[in-house]
């Protein structure tokens, strides 16, 4: 059993939390569809060519938006996830893994390169980048494999490095990130509409920057390998401490025709959310939409912060919802297969031990939490005493990784199937009284 998504006709109904939670995050996910955000930035007809790249969860869905509103010739392809393809006429649209990258990715990354040799000034490169960009266009760097970088980013997902750590190790061991795909455009103009996944929207993070200049180097990725003890063969630290993996930089001549638009971001779907809860009497209050850290710790301090506001109605009154965003990370080292959201929840929930005033969603704005096709997970007073019932021991399942085992028994999964869109994680967490 999962919660089933709010349907338009349905009353929401603000007395009633698991349903007002449901809908908060629907209203988050509805505010970063492409077919909304990305129109109004699409560009000029070019006097040349315009060619649409892109790589992401959005992407197919962006892709399809820029045919539904071009008037002009444009031809191009874009790589998204396995089962968030959209249908399109004119770009072709690829599907490959993630978060771990397959041969299909690399495929699509390197027909991507091809199609920007000998492009000239009048032509147009329009790229669509969302989250997940990392993963699904892998260009391994000279002298490495896919092999060599399925078994890093594996490693790198399960050490509980932050995706920025993450991300600037991706750049550096790629032919098509950290500014690469941009330079191998030169002289063609290149405008990127970004819809952004990571803490602070930093465009070099956002699918790994491959049209933006990385202010990050060598030295830096190396620094994260050894920080989270990941295991390397010898060609990729070669390829590290030589330099040779040093990507394109700020002030790089082969950048200056290139231009980024962020046109959906975590805040955008926090403020959306915000509205809906406030037009339902319950006050909403934004704590941030860049949180990170271990997804227990800031699910044990978010615990804190709720039962302020119960108690003390600090930093605000209830009835309210506690809003945020961002990326934490869960450095798995049980048996479960770990998922940020449900390892927040867990925490929280532990942390709370009942309330009886509290419920809480999380849930990821791709509609995947970790490696799991399942978004996320409601929590609510009775929890615990429910997954005892069941004889589920909940500091155990926190301490296996494995909530999305624990949630799942109680059917209380938020499962969204492909969103098509992706803003990084979405929390709320509501306090009655």
């Amino acid at each position: 059993m999962t919660a089933a998504p709010l349907r338009p006709t349905q009353t929401m109904d603000a007395t009633r939390p698991p349903h007002l939670l449901r809908a908060l995050f629907d209203a988050a996910i509805a505010s970063a569809q492409p077919a909304l955000v990305l129109p109004p930035h699409l560009p000029a007809l070019p006097a040349g060519r315009l060619i649409v790249l892109g790589a992401g969860k959005a992407s197919a869905a962006m892709a399809r938006a820029v045919e539904d509103h071009w008037s002009g010739p444009l031809e191009g392809l874009v790589v998204t996830r396995y089962g968030y393809g959209v249908p399109c006429d004119r770009i072709e649209i690829v599907e490959a893994a993630h978060p771990v990258p397959d041969a299909a990715g690399e495929a699509a990354a390197r027909r991507m390169l091809e199609r920007v040799r000998g492009l000239s000034r009048d032509d147009l490169v329009l790229c669509l980048v969302s989250g997940g960009g990392s993963a699904l266009m892998p260009a391994p760097a000279a002298g490495l494999t896919l092999a060599d970088k399925q078994a890093i980013n594996a490693q790198l997902l399960r050490s509980g490095a932050a995706i920025g750590e993450m991300n600037c190790v991706r750049r550096h061991l790629s032919a098509i990130k950290g500014g690469r795909l941009a330079a191998a455009c030169y002289p063609a103009r290149v405008l990127t509409l970004v819809i952004s996944d990571v803490p602070g929207d930093g465009l070099h993070d956002i699918a790994s920057g491959p049209t933006v200049a990385d202010p990050t180097t060598c030295v830096d990725a190396l620094a994260v390998l050894r920080r989270y003890r990941i295991d390397m063969p010898a060609p990729a630290w070669a390829w590290l401490e030589s330099g040779e993996g040093e990507t394109i930089k700020p002030g790089d001549s082969r950048l200056a025709r290139c231009e980024t638009r962020l046109v959906s971001s975590p805040q955008m779907g926090l403020e959306a959310a915000a509205r809906l809860a406030r037009s339902l009497g319950v006050t909403p209050c934004i704590l941030g939409d860049s949180l990170e850290g271990e997804a227990r710790e800031v699910g044990r301090v978010m615990a804190g912060i709720a039962r302020q506001v119960a108690a003390h109605h600090q930093p605000v009154a209830p009835p309210c919802v506690l809003l945020s965003g961002g990326e934490t990370t869960v450095t798995v080292r049980g048996q479960g297969c770990g998922g940020r959201n449900v390892e927040f929840l867990l925490a929280l929930g532990v942390a709370l031990g009942g309330h009886p005033g509290i419920h809480a969603l999380a849930g990821d704005t791709d509609g995947v939490d970790g490696q799991v096709d399942v978004a996320g997970a409601l929590l609510a007073p009775d929890t615990l005493d429910r997954a005892r019932a069941l004889g589920l021991v909940p500091a155990g399942s926190l301490d296996r990784n494995d909530g999305h085992g624990f949630f799942g028994a109680l059917g209380d999964s938020v499962v969204t199937g492909p969103t098509r869109t992706n803003i990084n994680d979405f929390r709320a967490v509501f306090v009655s009284g």
